[in-house]
């Protein structure tokens, strides 16, 4: 899974930096994304800029601001044995769900870890 956004790195340049990685990509065929503005404030103007298309269009699902994935609860819960590149602010075990492994990360190398299916450099997506 990669895991973007959350109440403490959701904000509005966090996705702007993603989108920016997945403009004019899709994520691989065996990643979930999950993109989750900090605030109903970002998220509408991530929608206004049309930075919520561009996570769609890449394949990610948007959530509206919640507490959710970062604490193992409503969507985007890992399975146990499942691995998530998260721009969230812990990661010690059992923390997005029992038996999962959390990557922190940046929004870039989240974004860039969502289109190659692995830990990627953002670098390689960039510009194309």
């Amino acid at each position: 899974m990669s895991y973007i956004g959350s109440c403490t790195n959701g904000r509005l340049e966090d996705l702007r930096i993603a989108a920016k990685v997945l403009e004019g990509h899709i994520i691989s065929d065996h990643v979930r994304g999950i993109v989750s503005p900090a605030t109903p404030k970002i998220y509408s103007e991530a929608m206004e800029e049309g930075l919520l298309k561009i996570f769609m269009d890449a394949g990610f699902c948007v959530t509206n601001p919640t507490c959710g994935a970062c604490l193992g609860m409503s969507n985007g819960v890992l399975a146990s044995g499942e691995v998530a590149a998260s721009t969230t602010n812990r990661n010690f075990n059992g923390r997005m769900g029992k038996g999962g492994m959390v990557h922190l990360m940046s929004p870039a190398t989240a974004a860039a870890s969502a289109i190659k299916g692995e830990i990627s450099n953002s670098t390689l997506f960039m510009g194309n």
